[in-house]
């Protein structure tokens, strides 16, 4: 703690003051002053330092310091005006005469058509909105197409760096696996405004994933008008699933307002093939799951303008979840001579559900003149679940004939957890460079309680020995320091440190086992870029990240997924650490290259190891591995014609694996090569088509192999009545082949193999309608600078 005192007083520097500056003029066309013109003051690196809107009569006024400044503005139906003006004293520019853009509208919208990619600092943006594929898929989807990001068997991960958090507009989502995919599920492509993919996350994020960070950007609808989305889709696989969302968007004068609610039912089907190699012959088995896709879930947001320069708001998110399904399992054991011994059948149904809540109130507050600003964010974020699952597994005879009853229970499981953070982030603009430093605490409580019932004499009998009750806290204060800095026209730098102080407490009832952990750990980040040319920009970024284990993992209780098969938990998993080191180069902001690298040590992850004398699976984690991760990525960004353009992605990928904790296996890794195409084909200004191809070669990796994946894709969009109503038509994994195959493990002698296929082919139709009014009548002229108004623009 004496270190998180010194950093804490070291990150408050004195405010310092400076005499301001009154920049002013009026905006006009040729015949009348113009109202609402948009007028933003970036400094030399392009960062926004000062903004307006102007006043009946066309005027603004503007306070700055001494320096050279770039002036844009804007506004709707008149060609843009920058130029580059140094303010030393009181300065009035006088009148500056707009000109009259005449092409209509719609031109307008195809000529300021984002890039797909933006390449910034500390972070990749990528723009999907002419994705076909995402249109009326969800925010799950969406991530799955940005470049190097994977998502495959519940995790999303970043090639060749590891799992990745989620945040949605800056606030981590306090989820994994496959609650943290459900909940994503539960959010519209459409009301997503960006994805940022931030590989290495400065000092400003928290330092969990090792895999960086996405952040999901979400639309906040334009001043002064409403807008109301609406979608209503369907997909097909094996069986159907119907969908319908709907957004509002409403922003007058000081007020901005968002609501969207989302629903989903039908079924998928998902088939799980494992193949045990024992001692004594294969055991094979073969499982066959409908699951009930049913989903609600809501969003409400608003902001309010107290004044020129303060901000307040208020998010609340609610996602509801019901996926029951029923299973049937067969397993079949071999003897050498590969000849059908026995045969168990296990039927079960599980009623399982959840829901998660989102709570947070923000202020934002422009201090001076000198654009300093102050945020306030608090957090609560609960998350409720339930597990019912009775099952009953048969033996049989090779000629189907019944033998016993093998097994018959019933499993009981809850997981609640809370968690409340509290940040406070400071920017400091000085005239040398940029500070921003700020403290976040947060705090967690898990608890999961697990009963089983024996159900095999036909009456329950509860097992004390497979019931238990796993209680986990964690608790983390962390305070960071963050400083940019444009040294010239070429070189661009900056430098960060967080500090983490963390508690955790897991406590067993059952076995009575408590286990405490208390660590403080620095995160340095460093960025550097130089610009050699228009055409050539180099990069360097280096950050050391932690990762931590998830709560379920931490539960020491063992869970029967089948009567030979257990997953159990480990109370003693510690973090793992990485150092991360990645040099990039673009050239004329198409063709990306990147070479990264990150070392991971005390790795924990997932043993599928065996017991020979039993046959018997057993699912454990452990620290078990360190790990040298390497890689070369390339990205291509073309038109190749008017109607023809393309996104494409190689990586290739590397790394050399160590095993830190005595298991009966060795390490073995190979290369990796994924390729990406994505192309889109315009037939006219309303019609397009995408088609899509993904390949991923197969490897090695530590402990396990894995087989090749691809997908191919075919999507269409029809846009009709001015883009006020879309219908698209999506053929996703046409061949089906994007599942998880061949996962591959050798343990204690015995080998495993293991695929899982969750109904990744399918075919949607999308319509999506759009209406409101681009302008609402307005009695008084809203305020706020122009970095306050990008945070609400579309």
């Amino acid at each position: 703690m004496k270190k998180l005192h010194f950093l804490i007083l070291l990150v408050l520097p004195l405010f310092c003051f400076a005499q301001s500056i009154t920049l002013k003029g009026k905006i006009a066309d040729e015949k009348m002053p113009l109202e609402w013109a948009d007028i933003s003051i970036s400094n030399s690196e392009g960062k926004i330092m000062n903004g307006t809107s102007t006043k009946v009569d066309g005027s603004f006024e503007i306070n700055l310091k001494k320096g050279t400044y770039k002036i844009e503005v804007t506004v709707l139906g008149y060609k843009e005006m920058e130029k580059e003006i140094v303010v030393e004293n009181d300065t009035d520019l006088g009148t500056i005469i707009l000109i009259a853009n005449t092409a209509q509208l719609a031109e307008v919208v195809i000529q300021s058509k984002k890039k797909t990619i933006e390449q910034k600092t500390d972070r990749l943006v990528y723009n999907f909105e002419n994705n076909i594929t995402t249109a009326g898929g969800n925010a799950l989807s969406a991530i799955n197409t940005a470049p190097g990001v994977v998502v495959k068997n519940d995790v999303i991960t970043m090639l060749g760096k590891g799992t990745s958090r989620v945040m949605i507009d800056g606030r981590m989502i306090e989820l994994a696996g496959e609650e943290l995919n459900n909940f994503l599920k539960s959010i519209s492509a459409a009301d997503i405004k960006n994805i940022e993919i931030i590989s290495n996350p400065p000092a400003k994020y928290d330092a969990d994933g090792f895999g960086g960070l996405i952040n999901i950007i979400m639309k906040k609808g334009t001043r002064d008008s409403w807008k109301n989305t609406t979608t209503v889709s369907y997909d097909q696989n094996k069986y159907g699933i119907y969908t319908l969302r709907n957004t509002l968007f409403y922003n007058k004068n000081k007020f901005r307002f968002s609501a969207s609610i989302n629903g989903k039912t039908g079924n998928v089907n998902a088939t799980d093939d494992l193949k045990m190699y024992f001692p004594d012959g294969l055991s094979y088995m073969k499982s066959t799951t409908k699951v009930k896709a049913e989903n609600l879930s809501g969003k409400l947001a608003l902001d309010y303008d107290l004044s020129a320069r303060t901000t307040i708001g208020f998010q609340f998110l609610n996602d509801r979840n019901n996926p029951d399904f029923g299973s049937d399992i067969s397993i079949k054991k071999y003897n050498l001579q590969n000849e059908l011994q026995n045969v168990t059948l296990n039927k079960s149904s599980t009623d399982k559900g959840s829901k998660n809540q989102t709570f947070n109130a923000h202020l934002i507050t422009k201090l001076d003149s000198l654009n300093r600003k102050l945020s306030f964010d608090v957090d609560y974020f609960n998350y409720d679940s339930k597990f019912d699952r009775s099952f009953m597994a048969n033996n049989y005879s090779p000629e189907m004939l019944f033998v016993d009853v093998n097994q018959a229970g019933r499993n009981i499981s809850k997981q609640d957890i809370n968690n409340w953070s509290f940040k406070a982030d400071m920017e400091h603009p000085f005239k040398m460079f940029n500070l921003s430093y700020g403290a976040k605490v947060s705090f967690t409580n898990s608890i999961s309680d697990v009963l089983y019932y024996d159900m095999i004499t036909g009456t329950p009998q509860l097992d004390p020995k497979q019931s238990n009750q796993f209680e986990y806290t964690e608790n983390n204060q962390a305070a960071y320091i963050n400083g940019d800095k444009k040294i010239n026209d070429k070189w661009n730098l900056q430098m960060g440190l967080r500090l983490e102080n963390t508690q955790t407490t897991g406590f067993s009832e059952t076995i009575n086992q408590e286990n405490v952990n208390n660590y403080t750990k620095l995160f340095p980040t460093f960025y550097a870029s130089y610009k050699k040319n228009e055409n050539n920009t180099f990069s360097f970024n280096y950050g050391k990240r932690i990762n931590r284990p998830r709560f379920d993992l931490l539960n020491p209780f063992r869970i029967y997924i089948n009567s030979n098969s257990y997953s159990e938990g480990n109370p003693f998993l510690k973090p793992s650490f990485s150092d991360n080191f990645e040099l990039a180069h673009s050239y004329k902001e198409v063709f990306r290259t990147s070479i990264f690298m990150n070392a991971v040590t005390n790795g924990y992850g997932v043993l599928f190891t065996s017991n020979p004398e039993t046959n018997t699976q057993i699912v454990t984690r452990e620290n078990y591995f360190k790990n040298l991760n390497y890689g070369l990525g390339e990205s291509y960004s073309v038109s190749y014609t008017e109607w023809w353009s393309g996104e494409n992605s190689l990586y290739f990928l590397g790394a050399k694996t160590e095993f830190i904790k005595e298991i009966n296996a060795r390490p073995s890794n190979s290369l990796q090569v994924d390729f990406t195409t994505n192309n889109t084909f315009s037939l006219g200004k309303t019609t397009k088509i995408q088609i899509d191809f993904s390949y991923s070669t197969p490897f090695k990796s530590g402990l396990y192999e894995l087989g090749y994946t691809s997908s191919f894709d075919i999507g269409f969009k029809q846009d009709l009545w001015g883009k006020s109503m879309q219908i698209s038509l999506l053929a996703n994994d046409i061949f089906n082949t994007s599942y998880l195959k061949d996962f591959t493990s050798v343990v204690n002698g015995v080998k495993q193999v293991y695929s899982q296929n969750e109904s990744n082919r399918f075919v949607r139709l999308s319509v999506i309608y759009n209406f409101g009014n681009k302008k609402i009548n307005v009695k008084e002229r809203a305020f706020g600078n122009q970095e306050e108004k990008k945070r609400t623009g579309n």
